[in-house]
């Protein structure tokens, strides 16, 4: 589908860059992570000939259609927007075609490039990847980043390649990750760096100066993609590991146990020392060790969780405290 908001622009032939930092580029992203990118080259000056964003598709509980963020962007800009199913199809490459420009910029598109359309631009399709690649290549690096408990992570800019996240680096920028950091507050922090280096990255290549390094072994395992199944809490890990996993799965897809026939959706936690969670042989990973007005603790497999934020679906999210003003939860219950 393409999205043609009335617009005219001079052409430079295939090939040829624009005047001084000023290029033109295709745009490629779709979720709220692209957004700033896309900004920061409108506001750098560079023509943005199109923006190319996955089709719309239904969400939330009406089934609404929803336009994606980028796409919005895009549309309050008055820039022509292409939603192809498929990228690879000769259809969408030859759509491609009618928009000559000097570079490809590609955010969490969330579709594989073909080769033609990797090599339809003079400079190539240059990638913004959260990660310090060569690690955490994929497509979830911010969340496994906390739940492996990194202290840091950062922003690789890459020129693609037919491999997945395997292109010749450009520029990086570390990021501290801190200890409360969240899935969610990582991935604000991250999309903003990287707005910031990509635009830099146009300029050193605009200019000639940019160095192209390959890249070696990951010293990581694949960033696969987020399933909502992962995030239901093995309580035989420790409460450190399951602390993690909260935090790199806030805001999705959350980190649940099961109380009963009921979700719980845990979204904040602290590990704590706890004599009781170390002595008790007979205690059970995932029960329930201690209640009060404010406090929940759970026995792990090893040490002891906290819950601090929680929530069951359909209802708000809550802070214990809150929580336990209307609903009861008791010494020995075992989650699962």
């Amino acid at each position: 589908m393409l999205t043609n908001v009335a617009r005219k622009t001079g052409w430079h032939e295939q090939g040829e860059a624009g005047d001084g930092e000023i290029m033109r580029v295709i745009f490629m992203g779709t979720p709220e992570f692209s957004v700033g990118t896309l900004e920061s080259l409108i506001e750098a000056g560079h023509e943005i000939v199109l923006v190319v964003t996955q089709p719309d598709r239904p969400k939330g509980r009406g089934k609404e259609i929803q336009i994606t963020p980028i796409k919005r962007v895009a549309l309050n800009h008055h820039i022509p927007v292409f939603q192809p199913i498929k990228l690879r199809e000769p259809d969408a490459i030859r759509q491609l075609r009618k928009y000559p420009a000097d570079v490809m910029v590609v955010v969490a598109f969330g579709q594989i490039l073909p080769k033609p359309v990797l090599e339809m631009t003079r400079y190539g399709c240059i990638n913004v990847h959260a990660s310090l690649l060569p690690a955490y290549r994929g497509a979830a690096p911010i969340q496994w980043a906390i739940i492996n408990g990194e202290s840091v992570t950062g922003i690789t800019t890459m020129r693609m390649d037919e491999g997945l996240d395997t292109g010749d680096m450009i520029l990086k920028e570390e990021v501290v990750i801190t200890s409360e950091e969240t899935g969610a507050s990582l991935h604000d922090k991250l999309a903003k760096v990287g707005a910031s280096l990509l635009v830099e990255t146009l300029r050193t290549i605009e200019e000639g100066n940019a160095i192209y390094e390959k890249q070696g072994e990951s010293p990581t395992s694949y960033a696969s993609m987020l399933k909502k199944e992962m995030g239901r809490i093995d309580w035989k890990k420790s409460a450190v590991e399951i602390e993690r996993l909260v935090r790199g799965l806030n805001s999705w897809p959350g980190a649940y146990s099961l109380w009963g026939d009921k979700k719980l959706l845990i979204w904040r936690a602290k590990p704590v020392s706890e004599p009781t969670c170390e002595k008790g042989e007979r205690l059970l990973p995932g029960e329930i060790i201690k209640v009060d007005k404010k406090t929940v603790m759970i026995k792990t497999g090893m040490g002891c969780l906290e819950i601090v934020e929680i929530q069951i679906p359909g209802k708000k999210r809550m802070t214990i405290e809150e929580f336990l003003r209307g609903n009861r939860l008791e010494v020995g219950i075992v989650l699962k």
